[in-house]
């Protein structure tokens, strides 16, 4: 059953403005986010505005938005086959428990100067 479904979009040029400023990295972003976004050299602000655009998906999913969690707890990373998969830590984790947990889909695309990023969180019956 669906719980929550959000959606967002990120300016890219937004992110961009970012990149040279490692405080705004470091509050924004985990660790092994800034890790892999800087792997892809120029795709850096790419895989960050996707990323950024999934965790603001991710608060409107659960419905409380991003008042009771820091974003860098909100750890969006790919798995052995490369698709993303949300990683929850801290006041993040237990917001989303307080919600009553599940499933987490998420879906991240880039064109141009925007990228989207939908969250849906299912939970079973």
């Amino acid at each position: 059953m669906i719980s929550g479904i959000g959606i967002d979009i990120v300016h890219v040029d937004r992110i961009r403005r970012w990149i040279e400023n490692q405080a705004i990295l470091e509050r924004f972003f985990h660790p092994d986010e800034i890790e892999t976004a800087r792997s892809r050299n120029k795709g850096m602000a790419l895989s960050l505005a996707a990323r950024f655009a999934a965790k603001e998906a991710f608060g409107k999913a659960l419905g409380s938005g991003l008042a009771h969690f820091a974003l860098k707890e909100v750890a969006v990373v790919n798995d052995q086959l490369g698709r993303p998969v949300m990683r929850l830590e801290g006041a993040a984790r237990r917001e989303y428990e307080r919600h009553g947990g599940g499933t987490i889909h998420i879906s991240m695309t880039h064109e141009g100067d925007n990228a989207v990023a939908l969250v849906i969180i299912e939970k079973e019956h």
